[in-house]
């Protein structure tokens, strides 16, 4: 995160180390063992449509993926993949803020969202159980955003 003409470079380029190449390297990786009409769902974040200022890194390598979605889903036929774009959920990622500091922050950043709360992992893992049982959602991004988007 942090303003583009500040932005290290070289940590948008650990970030796409540590999210967009491990989702497509596993994925490969598990092409022939995965059944027909077997599914896979990436994860995202909200950053990717959300056009905040300061978060262009984060845009980036999740707009990757998501750009990729659709287009996977024509290539690989045979398997359902989707994504789910969370919004700002509470979990570890945020640890970085103090635990005050934090609840000022998620104040601020839900005030303007329907939802008026940070979402929950478990919000998060709801709707990746849902992309995995539905047998006709393919190539779709699903927010998971507290209306954010």
């Amino acid at each position: 995160m942090g303003e583009f003409a500040g932005l290290s470079l070289d940590l948008l380029r650990e970030g796409f180390g540590e999210k967009f190449w491990p989702q497509l390297e596993t994925l490969q990786a598990a092409l022939p063992y995965l059944r027909v009409d077997g599914s896979v769902t990436l994860v995202t974040a909200i950053s990717a449509i959300a056009k905040l200022s300061g978060v262009s890194g984060l845009a980036a390598m999740n707009g990757a993926l998501e750009v990729m979605v659709p287009i996977l889903s024509k290539e690989l036929p045979a398997i359902r993949i989707n994504a789910v774009s969370p919004g700002l959920i509470d979990t570890p990622w945020w640890h970085f803020v103090p635990a005050e500091g934090r609840q000022e922050a998620f104040a601020q950043f839900t005030a303007g969202i329907p939802a008026k709360r940070a979402g929950r992992p478990e919000e998060v893992a709801d709707a990746i159980g849902f992309l995995a049982g539905n047998g006709y959602m393919r190539g779709k991004v699903i927010g998971v955003d507290g209306g954010m988007a």
